[in-house]
């Protein structure tokens, strides 16, 4: 009796944690990992929080016209490990940011790599200089 209730908890658990581990999304199927691109711009919005931090940013482009870029960032957990809060950021903030694009050009989409505030020269590639 006992091995068939271990056989069912081990179950339950084995089916109940696989879909953790699927749901979790592989970011090179949303951006270009080979590629880098450049934005600077207004901060519009910081959302801090798990699993992934995103930035609204609006950035000019070649033709002048403003645009604007969801930057995605590491988790408010891992940030936070780095240095960065929730009161890191404040819309204003005028930022540059590199990170790889978007596998559609047309979703104005950046995974962060690195960033700096113009302001007072903060900056992020992993850890707060």
């Amino acid at each position: 009796m006992q091995r068939i209730l271990f056989v069912i908890i081990f179950a339950s658990l084995v089916a109940t944690s696989s879909g953790y581990l699927h749901a979790h999304h592989s970011l090179a199927a949303t951006y270009l990992e080979d590629k880098t691109a450049q934005i600077q711009g207004k901060l519009v919005q910081f959302t801090f929080r798990n699993p992934h931090s995103f930035l609204q940013i609006d950035s000019k482009d070649n033709d002048g016209k403003l645009v604007r870029w969801t930057v995605e960032w590491s988790g408010a957990g891992q940030l936070g490990d780095q240095g960065i809060t929730r009161d890191s950021l404040r819309p204003g903030d005028d930022l540059m940011i590199i990170g790889n694009p978007g596998r559609d050009a047309e979703d104005h989409r950046l995974r962060m790599k690195s960033m700096q505030r113009t302001s007072d020269g903060l900056k992020w590639s992993g850890t707060v200089e």
